[in-house]
């Protein structure tokens, strides 16, 4: 997300480094380039107005012209305002009644029934205990999406196929949420292809006729401007709590997400990325402006880390390492662990690399082939190979390359690679063993 407008505000400021001093007129091209790029990026043209003129305002008072380092006071500039129109800071889920209530909203095709599951895994991994709720009664095989997503997760749920009573369900939910001692239901309510008056009747009667905890709207960021016009339509009738913005790793312009913040007053609460089932993710703003800017995000990056990666599985990799056990089905164990992180470029994008958006993308879309061939080659061996690396002979990895359907050249150097890294492992360990008794070590290379 925000790629674009990334990219090009990145080389905005860029241009100011040549500069010793900002002057009036230098900053005025400045702001001329960053309006250009933000109404590129799909923002709407009264925010890049407010924007602007927010920016124009306190150069006026930090009295830029006699700024002795333009590069970074422009980019203070543009941190703060952006940090200021993403919400300036994160706002948290208000769950505060036993159970608590949360109203999923939005339009068919948004991402609302993945949503409610990624936040059923997102509370539970918390420590609540969600139950999902399957109020969408119209759409062809909703209730049984939600029912999938919810026990593929291992996450409670509950729906009735034959019934068409939107409020007798919840109100059923809510008494076996009682039963169940679950912590919060999640409301996953029915979407349309657009806004309509039964749509809002139905979802006005259900907010009314329960203690909504948190309204929430779904809302695909890949829609651009045509989204600002959806929340602004379901703030004004239902009043929503806040919004989940999906498909953050698509390729987007990103500018809705500017949009929705300053023309509802509502923020965004929560985002999603890719198609699997992974936990939502909490959305703070001055983070998000630091990534646009290229200036990483590695503290969301860490709390990634932490709220997907299986800690004693890493521990038991890690041993295995350098202890020189390692084997290829432990590197398939890597892999999907990487692979829980999100997207090669959805990584980069949040580590202060200061590289282009052409080379990321050449980086991600290398090491996304790359860790590709390399699951092909693993899965194409037996399970007794994955487990022994040693015993790959020159007719096993034939018969490796030939069912990967790749040269036999490129499996060679994939376990040459393989090999000089177990070895590097065993050296780190003996490393890491005289580190700890007080001597200097011998180095591994």
């Amino acid at each position: 997300m925000f790629d674009s407008l990334s990219q090009k505000l990145q080389e905005i400021i860029a241009k100011t480094q040549g500069n010793t001093t900002l002057s009036e007129e230098n900053i005025q091209e400045a702001l001329r380039e960053i309006r250009r790029a933000l109404l590129g990026a799909d923002v709407s043209l009264n925010v890049v107005k407010s924007f602007i003129s927010s920016i124009k305002d306190k150069v006026i008072g930090l009295d830029v012209v006699k700024s002795t380092n333009p590069s970074q006071t422009l980019i203070k500039l543009v941190n703060d305002e952006l940090t200021n129109l993403l919400g300036q800071k994160q706002s948290p889920l208000k769950l505060d009644t036993n159970p608590s209530i949360i109203m999923m909203l939005g339009l068919q095709g948004s991402g609302k029934t993945t949503s409610s599951a990624k936040l059923a895994l997102m509370l539970k991994k918390e420590g609540k205990k969600p139950l999902l709720t399957a109020l969408d009664v119209y759409r062809p095989a909703a209730i049984l999406q939600l029912k999938t997503l919810a026990f593929d997760n291992k996450i409670d749920f509950y729906g009735e196929e034959n019934e068409k009573d939107v409020i007798k369900i919840a109100k059923n939910a809510l008494n076996y949420a009682k039963e169940n001692n679950n912590t919060v239901l999640i409301f996953d309510t029915a979407g349309r292809l657009e806004i309509d008056s039964d749509m809002m009747a139905e979802l006005l009667l259900l907010s009314h006729s329960f203690n909504i905890n948190e309204k929430l709207l779904v809302v695909d960021s890949m829609i651009g401007q045509a989204a600002i016009d959806v929340a602004v339509n379901f703030n004004e009738q239902l009043g929503i709590d806040g919004v989940i913005l999906t498909k953050l790793d698509g390729d987007t312009k990103g500018g809705c997400a500017l949009s929705i913040v300053h023309t509802t007053k509502k923020p965004i609460k929560l985002i999603a990325t890719g198609e699997n089932i992974t936990p939502l993710e909490e959305f703070h703003p001055d983070r998000m402006a630091n990534r646009i800017l290229g200036m990483g995000d590695i503290v969301s990056l860490v709390e990634r880390a932490q709220k997907n990666i299986d800690l004693k599985e890493a521990k038991e990799l890690e041993n295995k390492m350098l202890k020189a056990e390692f084997s290829f089905e432990d590197f398939l164990k890597i892999q999907k662990q990487i692979k829980a992180l999100g997207s090669f470029g959805g990584i980069l994008s949040m580590l202060p690399l200061g590289i282009s958006k052409d080379d990321t993308e050449k980086i991600s879309n290398e090491g996304e082939k790359q860790f590709k061939k390399i699951e092909v080659f693993i899965q194409s061996m037996t399970p007794t190979e994955r487990k022994n690396p040693n015993i790959l002979n020159a007719s096993r990895k034939k018969r490796i390359a030939k069912g990967a359907g790749m040269d036999i050249n490129e499996l060679n150097a994939f376990i040459a690679q393989f090999e000089t890294m177990r070895k590097m492992m065993k050296g780190l360990s003996g490393f890491k063993k005289s580190f700890k008794k007080g001597k200097m070590p011998k180095f591994p290379f």
